[in-house]
């Protein structure tokens, strides 16, 4: 029968105290994950993401994190899903994970709302959920991300300096994230305070599932009410969706300011060419080094220390987590290297393609 990680503890104790001083060093040595019969078991962890449209979930976070956890661990098993985008997908692959036995899930909600019953049956079955890049509602007992209200302000400050002098001759458009991402709300809330008072919104959005061809629909609509001559720029809350606006921008013969998030390969394509402003850089290794860590910790009945969850956070459901939040970086045509390059998200040659070849020679890469 399988033992509940935040009970397990106590059940260990309980069986060292009947078998003896010697046979509770033993279980110690062994690697403190005693079970019911006295051996030892691999942990088991369940890792579910969100989606795959946005790049980074399939190319970086899944295998940063299984290689954390193996590095930690060498014999825990590791049990991925994908929902797709589908909030409905995700509660039965928590369901499945919950059936397969996993003590622990690193759960990226796809709505954090509607997983929230999802987060409280693992909380009653003694599984522990780490809440990844998005904080989920419900029992979380621990939360890795990026401050995602600086991610927003610095975006929209980027926007107003992009802007510059021509502010009061026109207006900008502002796509936001997917209204079942808390993340979404609080790049938002931080765009706007960086923006408010200083560009006038025109137009604004919040687009269904981060899905780029929406935020192009959106961004073709708006500049066709505003009228081309009056688009100053436009705020895109991530790569993906810039990638649909910037196709609606060069449609409509504008080459105006536009923001993204996720340092997304062919982002730092446009930044080079200049159909992209920035984007914001936040270096996956360090969030999925932490989250395997908090991992693999509460499998092994250890709550995450100071040093990995050194803060708090709090979800919509009024749960305080004890959380890691990273601070993110901006991304121009002056720091590619020193980023991306450096950190070895992407080589030179990666980037600098046939077509983006000469972008590369004028910006100093090649």
């Amino acid at each position: 029968m399988k033992i509940a990680p935040r009970r397990a503890a106590v059940v260990a104790a309980v069986l060292c105290l009947a078998a003896g001083a010697s046979a509770c060093g033993i279980a110690k040595s062994a690697g403190s994950r005693a079970v019911a019969t006295g051996s030892t078991a691999a942990i088991k962890i369940g890792l579910l993401l969100p989606e795959t449209k946005t790049t980074r979930y399939e190319q970086f976070d899944k295998p940063l994190i299984e290689a954390r956890i193996k590095a930690l661990d060498p014999n825990a098993a590791i049990d991925y899903y994908n929902a797709d985008q589908d909030a409905t997908t995700q509660q039965t692959q928590v369901d499945t994970a919950l059936t397969k036995g996993d003590q622990v899930l690193i759960l990226d909600a796809v709505d954090a709302k509607a997983i929230q019953s999802s987060v409280q049956k693992a909380h009653q079955a003694g599984v522990e959920v780490v809440a990844y890049d998005r904080l989920a509602q419900g029992p979380v007992d621990a939360y890795v991300s990026f401050d995602n209200t600086e991610v927003g302000r610095l975006q929209g400050q980027a926007l107003v300096a992009a802007v510059g002098g021509r502010a009061g001759g026109g207006e900008i458009i502002m796509v936001d994230g997917s209204p079942t991402d808390p993340n979404a709300g609080q790049f938002k809330a931080g765009a706007h305070s960086a923006i408010d008072g200083r560009l006038k919104v025109a137009k604004e959005y919040d687009t269904p599932n981060w899905d780029p061809n929406n935020a192009n629909q959106e961004a073709a609509a708006a500049i066709t009410a505003v009228g081309a001559q009056n688009v100053l720029g436009v705020y895109s809350a991530n790569d993906g969706m810039a990638a649909g606006i910037a196709t609606a921008l060069q449609a409509a013969g504008l080459a105006v300011p536009l923001t993204g998030q996720d340092a997304q390969l062919d982002a730092v394509q446009r930044i080079l060419a200049g159909t992209q402003t920035m984007s914001i850089y936040k270096p996956y290794k360090p969030e999925a080094d932490t989250a395997g860590t908090m991992a693999v910790d509460l499998a092994e009945g250890r709550a995450p220390g100071s040093s990995v969850a050194p803060t708090t956070a709090t979800s919509g459901s009024g749960t305080t987590v004890k959380a890691q939040l990273i601070t993110p970086t901006v991304l121009t045509k002056e720091n590619i290297r020193s980023t991306v390059v450096v950190d070895g998200l992407y080589t030179v040659a990666q980037i600098c393609d046939a077509a983006h070849a000469a972008d590369c020679r004028a910006a100093g890469l090649q």
